[in-house]
């Protein structure tokens, strides 16, 4: 049997989604070497409505190492670039 996985919620003082998914990046961006960390599957939900979540990010598995850096909903192949956002 697997150990359950842990999920650290943490709340932010920001108020857009735009902001929001910006930090997420910044977070990965600088945090991207520590392994118990899984940016793959990172989500964000409003501060009342924590049961809808949007996640950011595609994490498709690429061909050889790395996982798809592209926002969840992309158009065209996965790749390991990452690309902003905009709504």
């Amino acid at each position: 049997m697997t150990a359950p996985r842990w999920i650290i919620h943490l709340p932010t003082t920001l108020t857009s989604l735009d902001a929001a998914i910006t930090l997420a990046a910044a977070l990965r961006d600088s945090l991207g070497h520590v392994t118990a960390i899984d940016f793959g599957e990172t989500t964000l939900s409003e501060e009342d409505q924590q049961f809808l979540r949007t996640r950011i990010w595609c994490d498709a598995e690429l061909e050889g190492p790395g996982r798809c850096r592209r926002c969840d909903d992309h158009d065209g192949p996965c790749g390991a670039t990452d690309e902003s956002r905009r709504r």
